[in-house]
């Protein structure tokens, strides 16, 4: 049997590191370097990655615990939910990461983390997910978080994936991350060989390619696919510029008139922090 391809620590390392990618980039509605928003700051979530790398990476623990427990230092940290989606995100990636050797590649392990998905981590992900209390939750017909799952992870992410693009992940082997999310991040490393342009050059990707559905919940789904709409002509301008730094003005300014207005891409952005971890895990 061949030996883990990494350990532990190089798991919460990439982790971490992927992250901080994130916040290094532009990322307009969101919370990144160049400015705050929506009651949070960049230093809560320099805190929430701090807090979990370490326990996102237990393999003594399954990944409906780690997310749980995630979920609770978060709150602990900063007292508020600053990383639910990257973490219901990251966790099922960093467990298939760890299962890694010889030439099995990533997606394949990710298949197998996901089909081993239990009613404990369903229990353990659907408390996380009311401690942590997202905006727009609501209430759903089928499954409801609040009540005590009697599905796997897997059975209670598919029933909702039509609402919410991260349980859309689970649903379909993390499409959006292992195969658009990943070959965005190395086109735009090719391109410009610059962490925080690629970074913002996914994001904008992931928001032109489906509604956001944080957007979503919050205000609906005329407004999500309004805001698709508007940022394809952002994710031309950027990523058909030979030096980004030239339309960094139009996204600070598109960046204070999304949040002028409330509008937080939060699952667009959890996806970009997925989709850097994988490419440093592949």
């Amino acid at each position: 049997m061949a030996s883990p391809k990494f350990s532990s620590g190089q798991l919460a390392q990439a982790y971490k590191t992927a992250c901080m990618a994130e916040l290094q980039a532009l990322k307009p509605g969101n919370v990144h370097a160049f400015a705050d928003g929506h009651g949070m700051t960049i230093d809560d979530f320099i805190k929430s990655a701090d807090v979990t790398a370490e326990i996102v990476a237990r393999a003594d623990m399954r990944v409906g615990e780690r997310i749980f427990y995630a979920v609770e230092a978060t709150k602990q940290a900063v007292g508020q939910n600053t990383n639910l989606g990257m973490l219901l995100l990251c966790v099922p990636v960093i467990d298939a990461a760890s299962h890694m050797g010889g030439d099995r590649p990533l997606a394949d392990c990710l298949g197998d983390t996901l089909a081993k998905l239990n009613v404990e981590d369903a229990r353990m992900a659907a408390k996380a997910i009311l401690r942590a209390n997202p905006a727009g939750l609501g209430q759903a017909g089928q499954h409801d978080v609040h009540d005590e799952p009697h599905v796997t992870l897997l059975e209670l992410m598919k029933s909702a994936e039509g609402r919410d693009r991260i349980a859309w992940q689970y649903a379909h082997g993390f499409e959006d991350v292992l195969q658009f999310g990943v070959t965005r991040y190395a086109d735009a490393m090719r391109k410009w060989d610059n962490p925080a342009w690629s970074a913002t050059a996914l994001y904008l990707g992931f928001l032109t390619r489906c509604p956001d559905t944080h957007v979503q919940r919050k205000y609906g789904a005329a407004a999500a696919q309004a805001l698709m709409q508007e940022a394809a002509g952002f994710e031309q301008l950027h990523c058909t510029s030979g030096n980004p730094k030239l339309v960094q003005k139009k996204l600070i300014d598109w960046d204070a008139s999304l949040k002028q207005r409330g509008i937080n891409p939060g699952t667009s952005a959890d996806l970009t922090v997925a989709a850097i971890l994988a490419s440093y895990l592949l």
